[in-house]
């Protein structure tokens, strides 16, 4: 397969999407964002790492997004690790104890896993 789905380049804008309108507040309000959706607030270095994440990882997915078939399959392992890492973070998280928002954040992980994982077998089964 050389041609990148639509379907595949459209998940990436929604990717880059989700990503920026969760990074914006964690990065400019970390200590407000966390509180509103229930969380701790020991420290705000945390969030704004993980602010930086979502922009690097779903701004790649906007600037890539034009590009071909081989800087895809480069970036779906790179987002199948990250939703994959994330969720075992996720699930730990609420095994200690935490917001119940928590387990929206794993939906929305694993929706985009099982998104991430379709279209690597997709185009890997047609190549």
């Amino acid at each position: 397969m050389n041609a990148v789905p639509n379907s595949l380049r459209n998940w990436f804008i929604i990717h880059f999407w989700a990503d920026i309108l969760f990074a914006l507040p964690l990065m400019f309000a970390p200590a407000f964002t966390l509180t509103l959706f229930g969380f701790p607030v020991a420290e705000t270095l945390t969030a704004r790492i993980v602010a930086a994440a979502f922009m690097g990882i779903g701004g790649t997915s906007l600037l890539l997004r034009d590009k071909g078939i081989e800087t895809y399959r480069a970036l779906l392992v790179l987002k199948i690790v990250w939703s994959a890492a994330a969720m075992v973070g996720i699930v730990l998280t609420i095994i200690e104890g935490t917001s119940i928002f928590a387990w929206g954040v794993l939906g929305i992980y694993l929706l985009f896993f099982i998104v991430w994982v379709y279209y690597q077998r997709k185009i890997n089964w047609q190549s």
